[in-house]
């Protein structure tokens, strides 16, 4: 038969009144290894810790929405695309037009023919103007014979000096025509040859684009255990949740992340140029979001600074002029470019910040001010002006400089006019918005689900609580010939 030995541990009095780990109550498992004993208390174990129960929200709100939500709006949409429709200049011109001298009709007449397989609608008896970039030329021709279609050519003959085009020292290539006019003679007609041909009609033209919703995804898992244990301090989440529940801050800060990225993805996303085949197969269509949006069909403006003054301000309305002409902006700035217009306005303008009618605000600067905006006039454009939290946030756009960094963007406020070919009308709709998949099956604008058996959920075996997030969406820039995109040097 055995001994029996009984364990008391040591029973051998400490000489000194001191706190050691060995006779102290322990609260801590740090594993013992390299001299230290397993289950070695810390201090806060120990003693009473003064453990400040807030945390210090050193970053303010870190939320970086709210943009969109601000220039535009949401609207459904049920397939993979969508497509829309921009209608195209009213009057008949074109660039890069080349000139040859031209035998055979009229007096001295030179052969013009549109660049790039541009389709000439010209026709006969058009009075057209020709300008030369090249040498400051401009000469008034009437169109006395046409070839129409891609690529087509029109004979004409100047009115003063009845000479050629290249006689009078114009350049062979690069030349811009427009139509403004056409002259006939008395008792003419327009169902013949000749002086009598028949007009071209010109068709409605218009320039179709489309973009594609992805899939943005986020999940938040803790598993059972953890959600029953509580810590030292209260958390506080943005959206007014608080309690000494950790998960409960990772679970809103996941929620407030993600609808971040719901609108960051509008503002970054690319279009996938890859080859079906990537992606393990899968080919990612990607989106267009607005910077891309602008840079491939918007006004690009490159080192905006307060040195070069209101000089570099007005070249930017001299281009809008040749767009849209919308009375109505609104800027969206890094914090620098803001300071640089603060003093581009400071210098020239006593009606800064009140020179301007708040139309887009009810015509209330008190609520144009509530809203983070300050307002200027400059010629016939009113403009509304804030800065971008996203531009200056330093774990986005905000620590970048130089070539890569976005300074601002300009963003005309109001509705543009588009044709919907499913409505067969002219619909006017914001120029930027944000298109969702929902249906009557599913709303696919903002999804979340909690899965699991924790947490009040029991949809499985699994001992853990699984916050879901899903959004499928895509922005949709219209008219971006009037956007304008500030970036660094």
């Amino acid at each position: 038969m055995g001994t029996l030995t009984p364990q008391f541990g040591s029973i051998i009095p400490s000489q000194k009144q001191e706190l050691l780990n060995s006779n102290y109550l322990q609260f801590t498992n740090n594993g013992g290894g390299a001299g230290i004993p397993d289950n070695f208390s810390d201090f806060a174990a120990q003693y009473l810790p003064e453990v400040y129960e807030q945390e210090v929200e050193r970053y303010g709100n870190r939320t970086l929405s709210g943009f969109l939500r601000m220039v535009g709006a949401e609207m459904p949409m049920t397939s993979d695309q969508v497509i829309w429709s921009e209608q195209n200049r009213l009057h008949i011109a074109y660039d890069g037009v080349a000139a040859a001298a031209a035998g055979g009709v009229g007096t001295n007449p030179t052969t013009l023919t549109v660049a790039g397989g541009a389709n000439n609608v010209m026709s006969v008896n058009d009075t057209i103007v020709v300008l030369d970039p090249a040498t400051g030329k401009e000469a008034k021709c009437i169109v006395l014979a046409t070839t129409p279609g891609a690529g087509g050519n029109v004979v004409v003959q100047c009115f003063d000096p009845v000479t050629t085009l290249i006689a009078q020292g114009f350049t062979a290539t690069g030349l811009k025509v427009f139509v403004y006019g056409s002259a006939y003679s008395k008792g003419r007609s327009t169902a013949g040859t000749g002086a009598d041909s028949v007009r071209i009609s010109v068709e409605p033209a218009f320039t179709q684009y489309n973009n594609s919703p992805v899939i943005i995804r986020d999940q938040y898992i803790v598993n059972g255990s953890d959600m029953a244990q509580i810590g030292w301090v209260e958390v506080a989440t943005e959206d007014g949740a608080s309690g000494y529940l950790w998960y409960l801050k990772a679970e809103s800060e996941t929620r407030l992340r993600f609808e971040d990225y719901l609108e960051m993805v509008c503002v970054e996303g690319e279009k996938n140029a890859h080859a079906a085949g990537d992606y393990g197969n899968l080919k990612l269509p990607g989106t267009e979001g607005l910077f891309a949006a602008i840079s491939a069909r918007g006004n690009v403006e490159v080192g905006f600074t307060a040195a070069a003054g209101i000089t570099d301000f007005d070249a930017i309305l001299k281009n809008l002029d040749t767009q849209g002409a919308i009375e109505e902006n609104m800027l969206f700035l890094q914090r620098q470019t803001a300071l640089d217009f603060d003093d581009m306005l400071a210098g020239v303008s006593a009606g800064f910040n009140g020179g301007v009618a708040f139309g887009l605000f009810e015509n209330s600067e008190e609520m144009a001010l509530n809203l983070g905006f300050s307002g200027f006039r400059r010629g016939s454009y009113d403009f509304y002006k804030t800065d971008w939290k996203y531009l200056n946030d330093a774990s986005t756009r905000g620590a970048i400089n130089g070539i890569n960094s976005i300074e601002g963007v300009l963003v005309p406020a109001g509705t543009s006019t588009v044709y919907d070919q499913i409505l067969g009308t002219n619909i006017r709709r914001p120029f930027l918005h944000v298109r969702y998949r929902a249906s009557q099956a599913d709303d696919r604008r903002m999804k979340s689900w909690v899965t699991g058996s924790a947490g009040g959920a029991f949809t499985s075996t699994l001992d853990a609580m699984e916050i879901n997030f899903l959004s499928e969406r895509c922005l949709v820039t219209q008219a971006a010939n009037n956007f304008v995109l500030f970036k660094g040097i």
